[in-house]
């Protein structure tokens, strides 16, 4: 059975103070409610890898994850957080290839590549992401948008190395703008996505990794989203800043 996750994207929020207040009531919840089966990721922002880390010590569904990687292992590169850093920092998943981190940092496909494989060499987990804009929703090449995205920055990896990484799928023009893909248009995608992967590695090797949605998920919506066949989580954004909220989307399942 695939691996059901939910991930909390924090982006650039958070003080010191509000990263370790949001990160205690998520422990305290999850320890007095009862949750499915679902493993369960933090991405804060590189300063608060630290102090999350010990929040979350001896929870074992909850994980550490940063919100990207270089794509160099060491060096003079001012600014960049390695892979191996961030393992050093207690972190197993890493997110990969953000649609913010493409639109506003210019990340490539090829340079995603280079990003995976790094996180992949330090024993991370990469989550990594792929989504298209309103443009080419509305121009109907969504589907071959997506699979070129995976074929130009995945399909260089072994079948071993592939079922290590999670895919993140996130319609760009559903996120932060209010709008949210209906679970259908959500699980066409999903299954689009699979069988894209099959494609390349085999039905039994696409049925084992985990694909999650990224598109404004919510307490609300979590449970419809969640339910189909080819949905195994969320990365979440907004609603991980509100423990009460993220719980919830957790219990879902």
């Amino acid at each position: 059975m695939r691996k059901k996750i939910v991930a909390g994207n924090w982006k650039m929020n958070c003080l010191q103070e509000e990263g370790q207040k949001l990160t205690s009531e998520i422990v305290n919840m999850i320890k007095d409610e009862p949750t499915a089966d679902v493993t369960v990721v933090l991405n804060p922002p590189y300063v608060h890898l630290h102090a999350v880390n010990k929040l979350i010590a001896g929870v074992d569904r909850l994980h550490l994850g940063g919100q990207n990687c270089s794509d160099q292992a060491s060096g003079a590169y001012t600014g960049e957080i390695s892979a191996s850093m961030l393992a050093s920092f207690g972190a197993s998943y890493v997110i990969i290839g953000h649609s913010e981190r493409r639109q506003y940092f210019n990340e490539t496909n090829e340079l995603l590549t280079a990003k995976t494989r790094q996180a992949l060499d330090n024993g991370l987990q990469p989550i990594f992401c792929c989504g298209e804009p309103l443009e080419i929703r509305e121009a109907g090449t969504h589907e071959a948008y997506v699979k070129e995205q995976l074929t130009a920055s995945l399909f260089n990896f072994s079948e071993e190395e592939l079922k290590k990484i999670v895919i993140a799928y996130e319609p760009i023009w559903a996120i932060g703008t209010g709008k949210t893909a209906s679970s259908d248009q959500a699980q066409d995608m999903h299954a689009a996505i699979r069988k894209h992967l099959a494609g390349k590695y085999g039905d039994a090797a696409a049925n084992e990794i985990s694909i999650l949605y990224g598109g404004s998920c919510k307490p609300d919506n979590a449970k419809e989203i969640f339910s189909k066949t080819d949905v195994d989580g969320g990365l979440i954004g907004g609603a991980s800043l509100k423990s009460r909220d993220f719980v919830a989307i957790i219990q879902s399942f």
